[in-house]
């Protein structure tokens, strides 16, 4: 039986590295000049409506001098409706037995965001048997993916090592890699590693998520805060009015449940019209009851006049401005 892989992310390092250790499993020692055609952004055609053809005729082709070849679609977050789709669904429901199948579902060049798969491609790629990895995972999914790689590392990093890995990475868990492969290099492989001996691999601190900023304000914890602002308008090279925008949601939400007759985060969920895992209504929840009607109104009216201060109201530089109102909401939530 043939193998069909769909593999999704919109962070193209993680992508890649998943397309290439896909490529590598399925080659199996094999000659990857003679197995391996890639079908990229520039086959689908640049102008007008994309055109899945070209991949379909790959998957179509038999191998030559080999058992078997591995087709990989990359940049097919381009096919965004089910008609678009059509020539590949038609393929999965009579694979060509010889034909590996490695779907990419990444953004190309020319595509601004990463929509979901179509539906009547995922119907066709469950009754085929696809297996699907999710190589980019979101907020704990991320954290996971990075303690396997540190896990999995042919080096045995101590507590300490992964504790500062994982630290100094933030949310750029494809620089693990790159990091592991050094360390591989300079130690040799099974070597015990520290902290001490990790450092100087790491270079400097990499963006964080939005909720590493928002979870330390919540706990109070002044210093912990200011290092994720850094490291967000820093690594992340994010303007101040988008930490601010980040920031007027999070309470937005917390101020939406004031005094409203919620029981439980479902409740909460349903008020706020939110869809899926209720942990962020619940964190929402959490924060309203904690902090009370008065506290929530102090907040609103910082972060009223920081949006205008950041807006050309101050003298004062951008990054002052943000630093002081991170230390005060963090204040005000102790």
């Amino acid at each position: 039986m043939a193998e069909v892989l769909l593999i999704k992310g919109d962070d193209p390092t993680l992508v890649a590295q998943v397309v290439q250790a896909s490529v590598n499993d399925l080659l199996g020692g094999g000659d990857r000049s003679l197995m391996v055609e890639e079908v990229i952004e520039e086959h689908y055609g640049v102008d007008g409506d994309p055109e899945i053809t070209p991949l379909v005729n790959a998957a179509h082709t038999p191998p030559f001098l080999t058992d078997k070849r591995i087709v990989v679609g990359r940049n097919l977050g381009l096919f965004t409706r089910g008609e678009q789709v059509t020539g590949l669904v038609e393929w999965l429901e009579s694979p060509l037995d010889t034909t590996d199948l490695i779907l990419v579902w990444e953004k190309g060049a020319n595509t601004s965001r990463l929509g979901q798969v179509p539906k009547a491609l995922k119907e066709a790629l469950k009754k085929a048997g696809a297996r699907e990895i999710d190589a980019a995972p979101k907020g704990k999914g991320r954290k996971a993916l990075l303690d396997d790689r540190m896990k999995d590392a042919p080096v045995r990093l101590d507590p300490t090592a992964r504790n500062l890995i994982a630290d100094r990475l933030g949310d750029d868990v494809g620089r693990a890699q790159s990091i592991i492969e050094a360390l591989v290099s300079t130690f040799g492989e099974g070597a015990n590693l520290t902290a001490t001996e990790v450092e100087p691999f790491l270079g400097v601190a990499s963006d964080v998520p939005p909720w590493e900023l928002t979870d330390a304000i919540d706990s109070g914890d002044i210093g912990t805060a200011l290092n994720r602002l850094h490291r967000m308008m820093g690594a992340g090279d994010r303007h101040p009015l988008q930490i601010l925008a980040t920031l007027h949601g999070h309470y937005q939400r917390a101020l939406a449940l004031d005094g409203a007759p919620v029981g439980d985060d479902r409740d909460a969920a349903a008020l706020l019209g939110m869809k899926g895992s209720t942990f962020p209504a619940k964190k929402a929840l959490t924060l309203s009851r904690r902090m009370g009607h008065d506290r929530l109104r102090d907040v609103i009216l910082l972060l009223r006049t920081a949006d205008l201060e950041v807006r050309g109201a101050s003298a004062t530089p951008e990054d002052a401005l943000m630093e002081v109102l991170v230390a005060r909401l963090a204040r005000l939530s102790r």
